[in-house]
């Protein structure tokens, strides 16, 4: 083996990953062992064996995005970010607890996470700007783009070129086409892999760029659904902030906020003080840990998480 080298995952698909080292160069690589699950965004340390390249540690994160599989575990989607970026848009139809559950994992992790409506161009009716005013008012940024149209784009580049930003969201939003604005060069290369790996056009692997101004953006796959990690949403609130506000005047410290009495999260949502759609996506949140937590049992040890 050659002197080991520190790099960061910049693509990734399956067990193969494409990392760039300190001096700029990327290198095709694969993980050293089974048990080594990385995603873009990591930091690694590898070493060179002749012509291939392998991953052998994985180095701390800073942050990361995670999701649970179904036993309840935490899968992370990328790492090292600033800022998730929730795609919808007019068309397809907003799925809004989607939507909920990737702000909330961001939230619960710390991260930053602002909402972007692209096709802006096919309109915003009123029931979506109700929806994105709900949002607003919980302390969430939401801004309107399109990518066909190039509406809004110097916004969002604005907002990208000060983070490490991952654009997620459902199948169909534009998040590729968004990319390509943002970085022309990204349609060559997703391209490129989804070709090498899987033969779709869609997005099937996560990729790294640096954006011209600062900043670098993560592209990912789109999603039908997504699952938080259930380990990593705070306990009480389950990331969302309207939650979080209201419940240290619930009556019981351990409210779970669906039926106890004294809780004043419950009385903000028969008031209407508390936005009912978001009340009913906290309770479907709710009732998801909960089976995920059964369905993970007793949890061993969680000493080295990442």
């Amino acid at each position: 083996m050659s002197t080991p080298f520190d790099a960061q995952v910049i693509a990734a698909f399956g067990r193969h990953v494409i990392v760039r080292d300190t001096a700029g160069r990327e290198h095709k690589a694969r993980p050293f062992g089974r048990k080594l699950v990385l995603v873009c965004g990591d930091k690694v340390r590898c070493e060179a064996d002749g012509e291939e390249v392998h991953v052998v540690e994985l180095l701390p994160r800073d942050s990361a995005l995670y999701r649970s599989n179904l036993r309840g575990g935490a899968e992370a989607i990328v790492a090292n970010l600033t800022h998730v970026i929730v795609v919808l848009a007019p068309r397809p139809s907003a799925e809004f607890f989607v939507v909920d559950r990737y702000v909330c994992a961001a939230t619960s992790a710390a991260i930053a996470a602002t909402l972007v409506v692209n096709k802006s161009d096919l309109g915003v009716d009123a029931g979506l700007r109700a929806e994105l005013d709900a949002y607003a008012a919980a302390g969430y940024q939401w801004i309107e783009c399109s990518a066909h149209a190039d509406v809004g784009m110097e916004r969002l580049r604005e907002i990208c070129s000060q983070s490490v930003s991952v654009l997620v969201g459902q199948s169909g939003v534009g998040k590729s086409s968004l990319a390509r604005r943002l970085i022309p060069e990204a349609e060559i290369a997703v391209g490129e892999l989804d070709r090498e790996h899987e033969g779709r056009h869609t997005t099937t692997a996560s990729r790294l760029f640096d954006l011209p101004r600062g900043g670098a953006l993560i592209d990912s796959p789109g999603v039908r659904d997504f699952a938080p990690a259930i380990d990593r949403l705070e306990a009480s609130s389950l990331g969302f902030i309207e939650v979080a506000r209201l419940a240290p005047d619930c009556r019981f410290q351990d409210c779970k906020h669906i039926r106890e009495p004294g809780c004043a999260v419950l009385k903000a949502a028969e008031s209407g003080r508390l936005h009912p759609r978001r009340y009913e996506s906290y309770r479907r949140l709710r009732r998801l840990f909960e089976e995920l937590t059964e369905a993970r049992g007793p949890v061993r040890n969680t000493h080295n998480r990442r």
